[in-house]
């Protein structure tokens, strides 16, 4: 693509193909007509900021890197190998609820009582895994095809069928499973546990910093970016509330599966509309959606933490790539790891349960993340206020404190929500909920610094 030849569609197309598909949905779903409410809050104090300060950061520091570079030119190396750690951290984290997503999303045709066994959805979410990983240890291209499959299937095809189905429903005036009162639009204010479904609502703006990176091939990028961005913003809302309404209308509220409410939604339809033989072709439709999704995130990330990292950070041996120019060990090393983690799914209560645990950590691994991106907005301001940024958020650097103010808030309030147990986990396990993610939390963050400690005081003179 030539310099500065994107348009404001191309732009507004890029973020659709990234945050529009239906994974997200069910979990959003059972938060009934407040999420109408939660959208268009999670979009003004979050998905807004991060596409602002991420532009300002990309056009300004344009290297490979991405959030690495941003926060090590603010912060220094050591935050910087946090940020892109945590970067890749919570997508280990996020793979075992895609990998359920396309295991349910198959399952559910051939024996839905199957989606709520654990050890099924284990096995069939590890031969899903080892199976995309050694595909990708042929190089990137391999997958690349899958990826491009992947948004359409998942993004334009399901998400925009079910859209068109739902609003079918509602115009027929077919029986739904919530009220569409505006009075029940807010959320309750007393109810601690509806807003830790929050989280699952930012869940679904995650990821908005990756389009960044086109800012500077925006054409006029200091008038259009910003229009693109609203304009993205407007969409997502619409297609999100009503894709996820869709399926609040037609799944009751306490059977919706979290890793598969989509199909379900689609499965009601189908069933009332006389086209019960489309259900398999759907299936593999969204089941295809999600792993080109999945593909796509597997070297990339692993590529940028090895790019990043000093002798220091990471032992020599996961840095090795193969005849491809693929990090194989590194891979590997994941691949065991998110087996690990997919393992836990056998010890939880039930899958549901699982799925939102590993939907809360992932989040909040991500949201330091990103608190650590905007921190950086502001302090390169002040730092290297000789940057040539050819996208600037308007105003002077009170404006940048509003807009990183805002982000840090609602990442911070979003994770201290996210340590609400939901109606997912049972009453009397949520000590152990909050003891589990904290101790995950913690874990994780540390884990980057530990090499580095060990191998100084390894090279320490004695």
């Amino acid at each position: 693509m030539t310099k500065r030849s994107l348009t404001v569609w191309g732009l507004i197309m890029i973020n659709l193909a990234a945050l529009g598909g239906i994974r997200a949905w069910a979990p959003m779903a059972e938060c009934g007509f407040p999420v109408v409410f939660f959208l268009i809050l999670a979009c003004l104090v979050f998905f807004l900021p991060v596409a602002l300060v991420a532009a300002e950061l990309a056009t300004a520091l344009p290297k490979a890197g991405g959030v690495y570079v941003w926060v090590k030119e603010a912060f220094g190396h050591r935050l910087g190998f946090l940020a892109i750690w945590l970067l890749w951290i919570e997508n280990v984290m996020w793979y075992p609820t895609v990998l359920s997503f396309i295991a349910s999303t198959v399952t559910f045709v051939f024996d839905p009582s199957l989606i709520h066994n654990p050890f099924y959805t284990v096995a069939l979410v590890l031969a899903i895994f080892w199976a995309t990983t050694l595909i990708n240890l042929k190089g990137v291209k391999v997958s690349t095809w899958l990826s491009s499959l992947g948004a359409i299937c998942g993004t334009f095809i399901a998400g925009g069928l079910i859209v068109i189905f739902g609003l079918i429903w509602f115009f027929k005036n077919e029986p739904t499973q919530i009220s569409f009162d505006w009075k029940n639009w807010l959320p309750q204010t007393a109810s601690f546990s509806q807003w830790a479904l929050f989280a699952g609502v930012i869940l679904s703006f995650l990821g908005i910093e990756m389009s960044a990176v086109h800012a500077s091939e925006v054409k006029n990028p200091q008038r259009n970016y910003p229009r693109a961005i609203f304009l993205s913003a407007l969409f997502v809302i619409l297609f999100s509330v009503l894709g996820v309404l869709s399926i609040a209308m037609v799944v009751p509220h306490d059977q919706i599966v979290l890793s598969a409410g989509g199909l379900q939604a689609f499965s009601l339809f189908f069933e009332s509309f006389g086209l019960t033989s489309l259900l398999p072709i759907m299936s593999l439709i969204i089941a295809l959606g999600a792993l080109g999704s999945m593909s796509t995130w597997i070297v990339g990330p692993c590529v940028g933490l090895i790019a990043a990292a000093k002798e220091e950070d990471m032992p020599a041996f996961l840095k090795a790539t193969n005849r491809h120019g693929v990090p194989q060990n590194i891979l590997l090393f994941q691949a065991i790891l998110v087996s690990i983690l997919a393992s836990l799914f056998l010890f939880m209560p039930t899958v549901n349960s699982a799925y939102w645990v590993f939907v809360v950590l992932t989040t909040q691994l991500y949201l330091m993340m990103y608190i650590l991106l905007f921190a950086a907005g502001i302090k390169l301001r002040y730092k290297r206020p000789d940057l040539v940024r050819p996208f600037k958020i308007p105003g002077k650097v009170g404006v940048m404190w509003c807009v990183g103010g805002v982000g840090i808030l609602s990442a911070a309030f979003t994770a201290i929500v996210g340590f609400s147990p939901p109606s997912q986990i049972a009453p009397g396990q949520g000590w152990g909920y909050v003891l589990f993610l904290g101790a995950a939390i913690l874990f994780f963050t540390a884990l980057p610094f530990a090499h580095g400690l060990i191998n100084k005081k390894k090279t320490a003179p004695k």
